[in-house]
């Protein structure tokens, strides 16, 4: 019996293959009481099953430091998942549990690892939010080391499969299984969790197949061996396809390929309009090995390199060095195109202060407002970036602004930072160019202010779209409501550019919108000249570009601005 389960697409294509299921024992435990007399003996069992785990994961990561295969991203979270294991919130709470409740280890690790699950969950953050299958993939790790079932989870391979008809179905993947999966060829995963940054969507992303996750109940629904059609594009899973449905794929599947093909022609292509326009189309990278698809893409440059990366999932500030060395790489990577490095994007919930929980982190100390508020964290990123920018073309980014006095402040501690350097001797770009992000509905209706000061500016609009509709993206129950196409959105991207264009402002365009193809002509419309995104959009929206003639788009997005309701606006853009 056919049937179609629906989840997140996390990395688009289709893929048609068998299900080859991961093994996922439910790690239920006994509650056991013991003795005091036993405590200490019980503190030991689980000391000596945390050094086994923690052992394992170095000697893979040691394996892998050696393997060109292993893509650097992953081997992160395995640093993240030898952490978690020195976290006295996770093992030390667990001592604590063991000496007060006299009860076996592996028990009290689950009440420990329940107490943190539910805390991650009260994060806005998708990012930390996601953080708790970690603390359930770590904590899972040290509790089959205590039931004496160590080691990795296995795979059950469908008899006469080879490895491009398997689809990998999972309920969680931990990044020693993605790390490696990534010798092998699969066709597509899917899981029951996870998100945009999980582990699995990392790895589908990086090997370019299709990919499902949070599909909630697959892994339990779909048997060994099972046809499966993955549309990773849709988030589409369909189980035990009919001929006449497996044949309309295998045809969409046939064209995807041949449209791939096709766009890749386009790599040495000039970006330019019919009308002899050219439009810059540059990649978003959030990891220094992101700039490998960047180059193969055919990007421009980098537009935004998210540098969260380096902060998250640790227990203290990265040091300028190591800042120094991730932004240097990226730089020297695009060799003479320019990459604009964005100071960390942190929101209220990733605070150094974990004590402190924001009633609403999208609207507290965050981004910009946090940096000024750590002078001594904010210092040592201007200087590794300043020193980075002596390899290449950089250009300093800077988030959610809404008031004057912040770039003020923020260009004093530029200056101080570049003072600083030159009190060293050390070399930089004098003339770096500093820019702001228009994320805020304030920050769009005044922009005059920041034209004043700044030498560029960047369109953000996944916030200006969710802090305009007061809606909360990550919220499922709202999330229908986060439209582009609402009147007021289009007005204030509109009223930017128009602004900028007018003081003679480079300015760019860094939100999800920019890879989106049915928003490319209404924005080259509208006067944007410079998109930036995924990689993996830029030959779709590359294609769009060289096919558009502006001079015809521009009056029918000037009739557009003109329509009040968002469904009248939807068509219209539809038809362009």
């Amino acid at each position: 019996m056919s049937y179609t389960l629906h989840g997140l697409g996390i990395s688009g294509g289709i893929a048609i293959g068998q299900a080859m299921l991961m093994s996922h024992a439910t790690l239920e435990v006994a509650h056991l009481t013991i003795s005091a007399r036993q405590v200490d003996r019980e503190l030991a069992r689980l000391d000596g099953a945390v050094e086994a785990a923690r052992a394992e994961l170095l000697a893979l990561k040691a394996h892998n430091d050696r393997a060109p295969t292993a893509p650097n991203e992953l081997m992160a979270f395995i640093d993240l998942h030898v952490l978690f294991l020195a976290d006295p919130e996770l093992i030390g709470a667990t001592r604590r549990i063991v000496r007060e409740r006299l009860c076996n280890a592996e028990w009290a690790l689950v009440q420990q690892m329940e107490h943190l699950v539910e805390q991650f969950e009260q994060f806005e953050d998708p990012y930390l939010k996601e953080r708790k299958y970690d603390v359930l993939q770590v904590g899972e790790r040290v509790i089959k080391e205590l039931l004496g079932r160590p080691g990795r989870v296995s795979l059950k391979r469908a008899k006469g499969a080879t490895e491009e008809m398997l689809i990998i179905v999972a309920h969680d993947l931990s990044p020693a299984d993605t790390i490696a999966f990534k010798e092998h060829h699969f066709a597509a995963f899917i899981t029951d969790v996870g998100g945009a940054t999980s582990h699995t969507a990392i790895l589908a992303r990086s090997m370019a197949i299709p990919a499902i996750v949070g599909l909630s109940s697959a892994r339990a629904m779909i048997r060994d061996g099972e046809t499966l059609i993955v549309d990773g594009a849709r988030g589409v899973l369909i189980v035990a396809p009919d001929e006449q449905v497996l044949d309309e794929y295998r045809i969409r599947k046939e064209q995807l390929e041949l449209e791939r093909a096709k766009l890749k022609r386009l790599k040495s292509m000039p970006s330019r309009t019919l009308d002899g326009i050219d439009v810059g189309i540059f990649a978003n990278i959030e990891i220094p090995s992101d700039t490998r698809a960047a180059r193969e893409a055919g990007a421009d440059g980098v537009g935004l390199f998210r540098t969260e990366f380096l902060f998250l999932g640790r227990g203290d500030a990265p040091s300028e060095e190591e800042q120094f060395e991730a932004y240097k790489k990226v730089v020297k990577d695009m060799g003479d195109r320019p990459v604009t490095i964005r100071t960390f994007d942190l929101g209220g919930d990733k605070t150094p202060d974990a004590q402190r929980t924001p009633t609403n982190p999208a609207l507290g100390r965050r981004a910009i407002r946090l940096s000024l508020a750590e002078p001594g964290l904010f210092r040592l990123q201007l200087r590794a970036i300043l020193r980075a920018s002596r390899y290449g073309k950089v250009r300093l980014l800077i988030p959610m602004l809404s008031h004057a006095r912040q770039i003020d402040a923020m260009l004093l501690a530029v200056n101080a930072a570049k003072e600083s350097l030159r009190a060293e001797h050390a070399a930089f770009d004098e003339d770096i160019k500093i820019g702001g992000m228009i994320e805020i509905p304030g920050a769009a209706l005044a922009i005059n202010m920041f034209l004043k000061r700044l030498d560029f500016l960047s369109l953000g609009t996944n916030d200006l779209i969710q802090y305009t509709l007061a809606i909360d993206r990550s919220d499922e129950q709202v999330a229908s409501l986060y439209d582009p196409l609402h009147p007021a959105v289009i007005m204030l991207i509109a009223h930017t550019l128009s602004t900028a264009e007018k003081a003679g402002i480079p300015i760019s365009l860094c939100g999800e919108m920019a890879g989106d193809i049915r928003f490319t002509r209404l924005l080259l419309g509208l006067g944007l000249r410079t998109f930036s995104m995924h990689p993996s959009q830029i030959m779709r929206v590359k294609s769009l570009v060289i096919q558009a003639n502006v001079s015809e788009l521009a009056p029918i997005a000037r009739r557009i601005l003109r329509l009040d309701e968002t469904e009248k606006i939807r068509e219209a853009v539809e038809k362009l």
